[in-house]
């Protein structure tokens, strides 16, 4: 396990979140997460708070790869298998 997945689980376990976060707890925290990210450009996507965004970020990641994890998955798998399908379906533009 990576440093940064001991420190989501260090955080949640220590919280007790461990034991009360269900699959779709998560799920919807990411919908949740990913909306307030959106609203860091909902008035002006040139001149937006890069400290919000980077916040926000941040909180979507943690409960993905807690999601992740709970269902058992390594979260670098997951993201390593979708880039082999999108390879497989999408070609590159670069020859």
């Amino acid at each position: 396990m990576d440093e940064m997945m001991k420190c989501v689980e260090e955080m949640r376990r220590t919280r007790g979140w461990d034991k009360t976060d269900t699959p779709a707890i998560l799920a919807k925290s990411i919908i949740i997460e990913a909306a307030e990210l959106l609203e860091c450009f909902q008035f002006n996507e040139d001149n937006f708070d890069r400290e919000a965004v980077k916040s926000e970020i941040a909180d979507v990641l943690m409960y993905t790869v807690s999601l992740a994890k709970d269902l058992g998955w390594d979260y670098r798998d997951v993201v390593i298998e979708k880039i082999r399908d999108v390879e497989e379906r999408y070609p590159s533009v670069e020859e």
